[in-house]
Formats: C-alpha cells, sequence, structure tokens
C-alpha cells in the first residue's frame, strides 16, 4: 500500500519514534510506500513531501521534535483546502493516511474521512494527555519526567534560602501533567484548571507550613489554571491565529500574591516549552513504537476513521469520533489522593 503520514499540532517527544515504528513494520512486514508530509496538513495541500524508508529514519527512536515538520494549519481554514488534499492523494495514488495529533488535528483527520476525501487511522499526541479514549498519550509521560526532575531541583534552593517556588507547567485546560509531577515531586500545593483556587487559601496553607518550621514550599501551576469567581482579577488572555487562548503566566500572578499575603519570598520557574523538547523518555519510546506498529496494522485491517489506543496495558483502536468528544481531565480519585499531601 502506499501511505501518508503527517504530524500536527504542537510538537512533542516521541513524534519521531512513531514514524520510525510505522516505517519498519510497514516496508519489512507489509511491503509498504510510506510518504512524510511537511509540516502536518500544509505539506498535503502544498504537494510537500519525502518517501520514509528504514534507512533515512536510523537513529529516529530517540530523536527529539518531528523531522517532517509541524504547523496548526488545516484544510478547512482554506477555500480550497479540501479539494488541494483530495488532488495531492490522487495525485500520488494514496490509500491511506496516518494523523498523529492531538485533538484538533485528529478531528480534522476524521471530518476528511467522513467526507470520503481520504482514508484515515489516528494517533493520539499530546503531552497535556487530554484524549480520551486511551489512557495516556505519548509525550506525556516525558513531559512529566522533566516536570518532576525541575521539582526535585527547586526543593533545595527553596530550602536554602527560605523561599516558595511557583513552578508553572503546561496544562491548557487539564491538570494531568501537575498532579502527577506535583505528586511525585513533594509538591506543597497543586493547582490545576479543573478546580479552580482560593488563592487566599493558597496563601493560609504556605503560612501555616512555614507556623510549624518548614521553611520551603513548592507550589506547582498548570498554565490554564484559573482562580475561583471574585477572588483573583486576571488580564483576558489573547487569542491566536487558530483561535487559542495564549496562556502562561498563571504562576507570576500566583507568585505576586503569595508574597504580598505572606510576606514570605516568593520566585517563579516557568518549564515552558522545555517539556516538549529533547528526547523521549524510555516509556514514551516504548510506548511511541506500539502506537506506531498498531498504526500501520491498522491500515492494512481497513479500520478507517479509528484511532490507535492504549487500554489496560493492549493497543487497540477506537472510533476517532469518541477519543475526540470531550476533554479527558484528571480523575477525580487521583485528585483527591494528590490532596493529601497538600500542606
Amino acid at each position: 500500500m502506499r501511505v501518508g503520514v503527517l504530524t500536527g499540532g504542537g510538537d512533542c517527544p516521541g513524534l519521531n519514534a512513531v514514524l520510525r515504528a510505522i516505517v519498519r513494520k510497514g516496508e519489512r512486514h507489509h511491503g509498504d510506500v510510506i510518504i512524510g508530509f511537511s509540516d502536518g496538513w500544509r505539506g498535503v495541500m502544498d504537494h510537500e513531501y519525502t518517501e520514509l524508508t528504514v534507512e533515512n529514519m536510523r537513529g529516529a527512536l530517540t530523536r527529539g521534535g518531528t523531522i517532517l515538520g509541524t504547523t496548526r494549519i488545516n484544510p478547512y481554514m482554506y477555500d480550497d483546502g479540501v479539494e488541494r488534499v483530495r488532488a495531492t492523494a490522487a495525485d500520488l495514488a494514496l490509500d491511506a493516511m496516518i494523523v498523529i495529533g492531538g485533538e484538533g488535528t485528529l478531528s480534522c483527520g476524521m471530518r476528511i474521512w467522513q467526507e470520503g476525501v481520504l482514508n484515515v487511522v489516528g494517533v493520539p499526541k499530546t503531552i497535556d494527555n487530554d484524549i480520551g479514549a486511551t489512557e495516556m498519550t505519548f509525550g506525556f509521560a516525558t513531559a512529566v519526567d522533566i516536570a518532576t526532575e525541575a521539582i526535585d531541583r527547586l526543593h533545595t534552593t527553596a530550602e536554602s534560602h527560605d523561599r516558595v517556588m511557583v513552578v508553572e507547567v503546561m496544562g491548557r485546560h487539564v491538570g494531568h501533567i501537575a498532579v502527577w509531577a506535583g505528586i511525585a515531586g513533594g509538591a506543597t500545593l497543586t493547582l490545576i484548571p479543573e478546580e479552580p483556587f482560593d488563592i487566599e487559601q493558597v496563601a493560609a496553607a504556605i503560612s501555616r507550613r512555614h507556623e510549624h518550621g518548614r521553611y520551603a514550599s513548592v507550589v506547582v501551576v498548570a498554565e490554564g489554571a484559573v482562580p475561583k469567581a471574585g477572588t483573583l482579577e486576571l488580564p483576558e488572555p489573547e487569542i491566536d491565529q487558530y483561535g487559542h487562548q495564549r496562556l502562561g503566566g498563571i504562576a507570576n500572578v500566583v507568585a505576586q500574591e503569595i508574597e504580598r499575603r505572606t510576606g514570605y519570598e516568593t520566585r517563579v520557574t516557568v518549564l515552558g516549552h522545555v517539556q516538549r523538547g529533547g528526547s523521549p523518555s524510555p516509556f514514551d519510546r516504548l510506548l511511541c513504537s506500539r502506537y506506531g506498529v498498531g498504526a500501520i496494522d491498522a491500515v492494512h485491517d481497513e479500520a478507517w476513521g479509528q484511532m490507535v489506543a492504549l487500554q489496560c496495558n493492549h493497543i487497540v483502536t477506537v472510533p476517532i469520533a469518541e477519543a475526540v468528544a470531550s476533554l479527558k481531565i484528571v480523575d477525580a480519585e487521583l485528585w483527591a489522593q494528590a490532596k493529601t499531601f497538600f500542606s
């Protein structure tokens, strides 16, 4: 078969490992030709591609980012976008497209398939771990590792200077990274989008901690965390060209308020894109390899409109429509367990 593949949305560790697995299983076992498109759907529309082979994918397992490049552009942003996708698919005689991405990229792929433009199989990619119908998206475990290491390091400098450290991690609408890293790193408090916070309660908890002789605190804040209505005013976030809010900076607000209300010196560390960059963790390398093999096998099973998923440690396929129907939020039981460790 002739199979296209693209990486869309934000980059994250493990994209190249998925591509490598698709190519390895496709070329060696199925006799496929794998065609990689540049910069997500833009490359499909603009007819920009390269053939991926076992030979030119050597070394990709540990490499961060994506060798294909990525953007948030999709065909439905243009009047002729879908027809350009259709023309490329016909010109290259594509039998299917493997779409690697998050909610936006997968939703676009589902629509392309539903409209009969191209057969599509999806692979769930987002460090936020917010795609439904799968226990874990790739890139998430690496982001948690990076955030946890940062928290570990900040504990020692906080203790040395008798400071409060506020650490901002990624998580636009869900707090999976914050909760996992907060528990693993022994954070004093964790603030997530799913649970609006009261800054007065945050400050009071830190004050109580210091009154009992614990002279350092680490507060983990997801970038999408929000205060309870009427407790703290935040500026309206900017909207980017794709309709997404430009988040980031909540840690600065939280830190200023903690210092103002407690009198304790408070500093901020924003991890930002450090969480996206670099080599994937061993867990993500394994998960990506399994997802890639599962995706090319799904193509040969003609599982169109389906996404590979991890369920009970098995790689299965689920409808993309089910996976993107709603964001997967932090589990209530896990959040209750996390609060056990709040000071």
